[in-house]
């Protein structure tokens, strides 16, 4: 197995790994959910640290799951030409749109939101609310990880991509789930 070939299996078990862990966090959110809602109505209770973990599930799920999604091939697109195109086609579609959207948008992303998240951090920002989680430094943390596992899995597309356009055919290509709007 060549270096690339080690690299692309890298990150995909990254993407891959992360992504199964963090989708249990579906289920705990579900249950915290149905809890708030039976701790409600049937013993008229309630809790804002209860409510607000389930905003940080959400987030942690969304974000952490967003190269997982990338890995499968399974974002929402528009794909009113890529659908019915050639595999070559979808290979320099993949290639060029990595390079020139999901790239410069995650570096975008990473740069807008660094200092948002440091000032967060300064403070130890807490909850707004009395008996609110003490932890949004951290969820907001999650802001300027999303950026870096896009761009880790995103660079491991446009290499697979690039290496079956100019290179040996070895590197598997997912072909794309049906997730057309």
């Amino acid at each position: 197995m060549n270096a690339i070939e080690r690299l692309l299996r890298g990150l995909d078990a990254l993407s891959e790994g992360l992504g199964r862990a963090i989708a249990w966090l579906a289920l705990a959110q579900v249950l915290v959910t149905c809890w708030i809602v039976v701790a409600r109505y049937a013993f008229n209770s309630g809790s804002i640290a209860l409510q607000e973990s389930v905003i940080y599930l959400n987030a942690l799920l969304f974000i952490l799951c967003a190269g997982y999604t990338l890995k499968h091939n399974a974002h929402v697109r528009v794909d009113i030409f890529y659908a019915k195109a050639s595999p070559r086609f979808r290979l320099w579609v993949d290639l060029l749109g990595t390079l020139l959207m999901l790239l410069p948008l995650c570096g975008f992303l990473l740069w807008i939101s660094w200092d948002y998240v440091a000032a967060s951090w300064r403070i130890h920002e807490r909850s707004a609310e009395a008996g609110g989680l003490p932890w949004v430094y951290l969820l907001k943390s999650l802001i300027v990880l999303l950026p870096v596992l896009l761009a880790l899995q995103g660079l491991g597309e446009a290499l697979r991509a690039a290496c079956q356009l100019f290179g040996p055919a070895r590197s598997d290509r997912r072909e794309p789930e049906n997730t057309a709007l």
